[in-house]
C-alpha cells in the first residue's frame, strides 16, 4: 500500500464526520429563518364539536373548545400560539395561548363558545402558530353543524 492510499484511508472518515456535522448545522440554521406558511382548513371547521383541523405540509393543528377553554394541539412542537377572535366589524381580539402539558398542546379560556352561539352559523377566527422561525397563519370560519 502506497502513502497516498494510507492518507486517503485516514482522511476519508474525518471528512465524512465533518461533513455530517456541518450539514446538521446548516439545516438547523435554515430552520430558524423567518418564513410564513398558510394553514388551510381540511374540511368545515366546527370548533364546538371538535372537528376543526388546519394543515400545511406535514403540520396539522386541531382546534376545539371545551366549557369555555379553547385548546390547540399540533403535530409539531409549537414555540407560541395566538388565536384571534374577529367580530363582525373586522376587529380582532388576540388571545395568547399557554402551553398545556407540553409544546404540542396549548390552551386558554376564551369567549369563543359564547361568540359562536350569539353569531349563529359561523364566526371568523385567525390563528398564528410559531415553530422556531416559521409562522403558520390561518384565517378561517368556525361553523356549527
Amino acid at each position: 500500500m502506497n502513502k497516498h492510499t494510507k492518507v486517503a484511508l485516514f482522511v476519508a472518515p474525518v471528512l465524512i464526520v465533518l461533513g455530517y456535522i456541518l450539514s446538521d448545522i446548516y439545516v438547523e440554521t435554515k430552520a430558524y429563518e423567518d418564513k410564513v406558511v398558510q394553514l388551510l382548513p381540511i374540511d368545515n371547521c366546527d370548533i364546538i364539536n371538535k372537528s376543526c383541523v388546519l394543515e400545511a405540509d406535514d403540520l396539522q393543528v386541531s382546534i376545539y373548545d371545551e366549557n369555555g377553554t379553547t385548546f390547540i394541539n399540533s403535530t409539531f412542537q409549537l414555540t407560541k400560539a395566538t388565536l384571534f377572535l374577529v367580530d363582525e366589524h373586522g376587529m380582532a381580539t388576540g388571545v395568547k395561548l399557554q402551553m398545556h402539558d407540553n409544546p404540542f398542546y396549548w390552551k386558554h379560556e376564551t369567549q369563543l363558545r359564547q361568540f359562536i352561539a350569539n353569531k349563529g352559523q359561523q364566526y371568523k377566527l385567525r390563528l398564528i402558530a410559531e415553530i422556531k422561525g416559521g409562522k403558520y397563519i390561518s384565517e378561517f370560519y368556525s361553523k356549527t353543524l
